[in-house]
């Protein structure tokens, strides 16, 4: 089975959809269903992505993204200050 890709604004309208369909009285399965998503799905994103705006979803997303290269970016530059230590020690 193919994973898909959903983008925060599908998944912020989605999570919307299913709370309307849960205010009316549906279960969580049958809108899931309905949706085309996972129960899983559907609660993870809904732990994410609940009470967020689209706006502020797409920060968000852009601040995880921006948090990763910086964190590589740390690693990497760990990783030299160890590898030059070890030149300069002689332990090569």
């Amino acid at each position: 089975m193919s994973r898909k890709k959903y983008s925060p604004e599908k998944v912020i309208s989605i999570l919307r959809e299913a709370e309307v369909a849960l205010s009316q009285g549906e279960t969580t399965g049958a809108v899931c269903r309905r949706l085309g998503i996972s129960e899983q799905s559907y609660y993870r994103w809904r732990k994410e992505y609940g009470g967020l705006k689209v706006d502020q979803a797409k920060r968000l997303k852009e601040l995880e993204k921006e948090n990763n290269r910086l964190r590589r970016a740390v690693s990497d530059l760990t990783l030299d200050k160890q590898i030059l230590k070890e030149a300069l020690s002689g332990n090569y």
